[in-house]
Order: structure tokens, then sequence, then C-alpha cells
């Protein structure tokens, strides 16, 4: 029998299958995703991880299974790999494309978008760094500049791909709590992680392997 959705849901995934060359990702997974929580997508490499996040970012489409979006919006968050260091921009503007999802690409930012962008900068402690190149950054710098684009777009829907691999404390520690205010304060996010400190904050963790779902453990975060 199909699982029923949550009332509660931002973004329900059921009997979801994704293939990659003919190999599977994905075997029937079914989630629910919370307002007001942070979900974490845990588990082993190659288990399926960042394929179940891109489609709960609708940047990929199942061969299988149905996708529902409650949120009104999403704002997807890489791997600061993902951005070319080739590429000349500073800080606020990577922080800025973000802004650009409140009203449309490429037209003049409001005061609202604009103040919505200094105060991501802020949250993540990048003020002082905003006229700087983003390629100049460390990797935690440029992790947290990437988590504030997110920020300043003002999504119902947060989705983050193993933010704090490999990076600083006081970095890792920043995201974290970003993270869980914005669970705090009805986001639904969504984060990849392996990281320890990551889980701890979950409210939900949904440990996958072989692309199923191996176990969901719920967590009171009060």
């Amino acid at each position: 029998m199909p699982l029923e959705t949550s009332s509660a849901a931002a973004l329900s995934l059921r009997a979801v299958f994704v293939d990659h060359a003919g190999t599977p990702a994905l075997r029937g997974v079914d989630l629910d995703a919370e307002q007001a929580a942070l979900t974490v997508i845990a588990g082993p490499n190659g288990a399926g991880k960042s394929t179940l996040l891109e489609v709960l970012a609708g940047t990929i489409t199942p061969r299988a299974g149905s996708v529902e979006i409650r949120a009104a919006s999403r704002a997807f968050v890489p791997q600061r790999a993902a951005i070319s260091p080739t590429l000349p921009l500073t800080v606020r503007d990577v922080v800025t494309v973000g802004a650009w999802g409140r009203i449309s690409a490429w037209r003049r930012l409001d005061r609202a978008s604009r103040m919505a962008v200094d105060a991501a900068l802020e949250r993540l402690d990048l003020t002082a760094l905003q006229r700087a190149p983003f390629r100049s950054l460390s990797g935690g710098q440029q992790q947290r500049a990437l988590l504030a684009q997110g920020l300043a777009r003002g999504a119902d829907a947060l989705l983050l791909d193993e933010p704090t691999t490999a990076l600083d404390a006081d970095s890792a520690e920043r995201i974290v709590r970003a993270m869980r205010t914005e669970a705090d304060r009805g986001v639904a996010v969504v984060c990849v992680s392996h990281e320890q400190s990551v889980i701890d904050a979950a409210n939900l963790v949904v440990r996958l392997d072989a692309g199923r779902i191996d176990l969901l453990s719920a967590r009171s975060h009060l």
C-alpha cells in the first residue's frame, strides 16, 4: 500500500526510480521533507544521496514515481566545485544570484532584494569580503557564500549538497547554525551529509543504501 503524503510536507516523493546510464540510482524511494524541519540524507558513497537531492530540486526527472512540490520556491545550494574558478565573480555577485529568484533574472534588484543580499552576507560573516573575488576565498568561505546565495533567495525549501565537507570548524559551525535557523523559522531544509555535526542538528535522518531508504530516524529539536 503506498504511503499517504504528510500534510506538512513541502516536498514529497513516492515510489521514485532513477537510472544513470542504465544503472539504478534510486529504487522506489518514498520521502516527505516537511516544513520547519531539517532533513539530512546520509549513507555511503554511491548510495544515491545527491541523486535524491537533485530529484527534490527538480534538476533530475525520475523514470517512474511521483514528485509533489508544495513549497512555493526552492533554493539549491551545490558544492562549491559547481562554480567555475575562471568566472570573474565577486562574493556579492555570487550571493546576488539568489536574490534574482525574488524577481526575475537580469532585472535591477529592488530595495527588498538588496536588503536580502546584505542580510545573507551578514549572517554568514561575509560582509567584509563581499567585494573580493569568489575564487580568492578559502573553501569554507566559498561554501558560506553559496549558502548565502540560497538564503538571499528567501525560498520555502532549501536544498544543500554536502555543505560542510572538508571545511574548517568555524565555517562548518556557521553553516550548520544557518540551516538550523532556517528550519526553525519554517523552511523545509534538506541536506546531503555524512558529517556528525549536521546529523546531530537534524529533525529527520534518512539513510540510503544502494538507492533504497535503509533507515528513517526522527529527532526532536526544541
